[in-house]
């Protein structure tokens, strides 16, 4: 087994920190076990390209207790847990190429060190993977031998779209973020959470009464939104999309262009999946002591260079917390450097309900094992039996329980002919 991490001697750490969020994924945890019985992944080559995280680990030992053989890969290069990563190497045998911190280099590095095991499956999460497998740079036989592939997030299912639209994807994805119980929950709730959890983290910023700006009123967004308000903060969306901006103001908000919203701004988070959403001019009108955080997948949202342009000096201001100095002496302070702030300077979302997203990856993987010859190359949802199923599963979980349609209203809502 090939492997790159920082260092083994953390896996007893890693290890205890990986069982504590089995114990918050019961849905992953019933399909490990009906995996290690059935076996349905037995034969498949799987090349992941995750957050190294405790969540992504009782993932990976899914995948394995299915028959897989699997490896991972950061798709962060500040989201890897190092303990984590060791664990997965010392107790579970599953290479991992992912180091805390690692440059540019490193990163891509470490995807190629994946593509070696010569996947039969990809697993993405913003879709560098299969990017890199599409590449110039890459062997064109490797993809070739790839029946089918699934992706994690939002910014991913963008770009493997744009790639199907062009004609140039080699081979199908399964757009796990697009199944209901992905998105209305890991990117909503779990989102809204892991990204005030990671601010605070980094900058001890007390939420009530603080003037919030939120970047985007996507499904990421709303969550954002909703638990900023919840804490006491002022919130402040800014938007591109009419509809979106009408459902926020809707929902309460004040609605703004960016350009404004930023004068008022305590704080400003992105959150949309696109390039340079705080831009130059954006910068010149923050206050003094405003602070940026980014949550959308990369760290392109924020324009750093321009930041950097604009300042006479840089400096730490706390762990996680970089200090820009402006030639009129206002300071502005980037958290997390402009990466996903939730794993950059916390934990990423909580367990709970990272379950229902990996349980999707799981059952769709078993999909793919089923069926990956009648795809064609272009994006697919996940099927709304899965999607079911992991409703059903989390619901079971909780322990709740739910009525049934008699047959006369069943025979009603499927009927045309019966009247009021």
């Amino acid at each position: 087994m090939n492997y790159d991490i920082k260092t083994t001697a953390l896996a007893g750490a890693g290890k205890q920190r990986i069982d504590w969020a089995n114990r918050f994924m019961p849905v992953l945890d019933s399909i490990r076990v009906r995996f290690e019985n059935e076996r349905p992944l037995d034969g498949l080559k799987v090349a992941a390209c995750l957050h190294v995280t405790t969540e992504t680990a009782n993932l990976m030992k899914t995948l394995k207790s299915g028959g897989a053989e699997a490896v991972v890969c950061a798709s962060n290069p500040l989201s890897t847990q190092d303990d984590v990563a060791a664990s997965l190497v010392v107790d579970e045998d599953i290479g991992v190429f992912a180091i805390n911190g690692e440059d540019t280099e490193t990163y891509y590095k470490h995807i190629d060190a994946t593509l070696d095991l010569q996947p039969t499956i990809t697993m993405d999460d913003g879709a560098d993977l299969v990017s890199r497998l599409h590449s110039e740079e890459t062997n064109p036989a490797l993809v070739e031998q790839v029946v089918a592939g699934t992706e994690e997030t939002t910014t991913g299912v963008i770009r493997l779209k744009s790639m199907a639209a062009e004609g140039v994807l080699k081979y199908p994805i399964i757009a796990v973020n697009d199944a209901r119980t992905k998105h209305f929950f890991d990117n909503r709730y779990g989102t809204g959470q892991s990204t005030l959890d990671g601010i605070i983290r980094a900058t001890n910023l007390l939420i009530a009464g603080t003037t919030i700006v939120v970047a985007g009123y996507g499904w990421c967004g709303r969550g954002v939104a909703s638990r900023a308000r919840g804490l006491g903060a002022n919130v402040i969306v800014t938007e591109v999309t009419a509809l979106k901006a009408l459902e926020a103001v809707m929902d309460g908000f004040r609605v703004m262009p960016m350009q404004k919203a930023v004068q008022e701004a305590d704080l400003i988070i992105t959150l949309t999946g696109d390039i340079h959403v705080l831009r130059k001019e954006h910068f010149e009108a923050m206050k003094d002591g405003a602070i940026i955080a980014n949550s959308g997948h990369f760290n392109v949202e924020i324009d750093i260079p321009a930041l950097e342009k604009l300042s006479v000096d840089k400096g730490n201001a706390r762990p996680y917390v970089d200090a820009y100095m402006l030639e009129d002496g206002r300071k502005l302070y980037l958290v997390g450097e402009g990466r996903l702030v939730n794993l950059a300077a916390a934990e990423g979302h909580p367990a709970s309900v990272m379950d229902m997203s990996f349980a999707n990856q799981a059952l769709s993987l078993e999909y793919i094992a089923k069926n990956h010859g009648q795809f064609e190359n272009r994006v697919y949802d996940v099927p709304e039996s899965i999607d079911e199923t992991v409703a059903q599963l989390k619901l079971q979980a909780f322990g709740v329980e739910i009525d049934t349609l008699t047959a006369e209203q069943e025979k009603y809502l499927n009927s045309w002919e019966m009247g009021t």
